[in-house]
C-alpha cells in the first residue's frame, strides 16, 4: 500500500485491511466526492439498479458494499426491507451519522453474516472490483441468495465507441485524480480506483464469471456508453 503525507490508497492485490482502511480515509466526503467525479451520473446509476432489481414491498434485500449507505436508501424507497453491509467501518459510521434510519452493518463480502438463502434479491454496486476475489465473492452473494432470487451488480466497465474509450481512460489516469485532489478527502484513494477499473472485466467477461458462480440468465446492459454496466442474474 502506497502511504503518503496526503492519505492512502489500496495496491491491486486488494488486501482486505488496505481496501478498508483506504476506504475509512475517503469517508468523510466520499458521496460528494463520487456525484462531482460522475458529473450526478451516480444518482441515475443507483435508480436504475434499483429499477433491475424489480423489488416488492415486503422482499428481504442485501446491499453488499453499501458504503455510507446512499445506496441502501435508494433501494429501500422500493418498500423492501434493505440491509447494507461493508467492510469499512469509517463509511459506515458515516452512514450512521447522516442516515441514522438505514440498517447497516459491519460484513465481508467473502464471508457474509448471514444463513443460506436469507435474501430474495442481492445486489453490490462499484465494490466488486474492490474484493480479494472476484469469484468466490459472487458465489458468497448467490449463498445467501433463495433460489429463484435476483443479483444485479452496478459496477464500472468498458466503454463501447473505441473513441470514447480512449477519452474515457484519458479521463481516469489524468482528470479524474487531479480533480479528486480539490474535493476528496482521501485523493491518493482515487489512484488506486481509475487504476482498479482499468483493470477490471469487460463486460462479457464478467458476464462469464458471474454464471460460473451458481447464476443462470446473466444478461447485462450499459448505462452511460458503458462506463457502466449493469449485470442481471437468477439464482440457480
Amino acid at each position: 500500500m502506497s502511504r503518503t503525507p496526503q492519505g492512502q490508497r489500496a495496491g491491486l492485490d486488494k488486501s482486505p485491511h488496505e481496501v478498508a482502511a483506504m476506504f475509512d480515509g475517503v469517508a468523510a466526503r466520499y458521496d460528494l466526492t463520487n456525484t462531482v467525479l460522475s458529473f450526478g451520473q451516480d444518482r441515475s446509476w443507483r435508480r436504475v439498479t434499483r429499477e433491475a432489481l424489480g423489488l416488492r414491498p415486503g422482499e428481504r434485500v442485501l446491499d453488499v458494499g453499501a458504503g455510507t449507505g446512499v445506496s441502501t436508501e435508494e433501494l429501500a424507497h422500493s418498500g423492501a426491507y434493505v440491509v447494507g453491509a461493508d467492510l469499512s467501518l469509517g463509511m459506515l459510521r458515516a452512514g450512521k451519522r447522516t442516515r441514522p434510519q438505514v440498517p447497516l452493518l459491519a460484513g465481508d463480502a467473502l464471508r457474509l453474516p448471514f444463513a443460506d438463502g436469507s435474501f430474495d434479491a442481492v445486489t453490490i454496486s462499484f465494490a466488486l472490483r474492490n474484493v480479494t476475489d472476484t469469484d468466490a465473492a459472487l458465489r458468497e452473494l448467490a449463498r445467501v441468495t433463495r433460489p429463484g432470487g435476483r443479483l444485479v451488480v452496478c459496477e464500472f466497465s468498458t466503454p463501447v465507441n473505441p473513441a470514447f474509450r480512449t477519452v474515457y481512460l484519458s479521463y481516469l489516469m489524468r482528470s479524474l485524480p487531479a480533480v479528486a485532489r480539490k474535493v476528496s478527502s482521501n485523493p491518493d484513494a482515487y489512484v488506486y480506483l481509475a487504476e482498479s477499473i482499468r483493470a477490471w472485466p469487460d463486460q462479457a467477461a464478467l458476464a462469464a464469471r458471474i454464471g460460473a458462480a451458481g447464476w443462470g440468465r446473466v444478461a447485462w446492459r450499459n448505462l452511460t456508453g458503458g462506463v457502466v454496466a449493469l449485470h442481471r442474474a437468477i439464482r440457480t
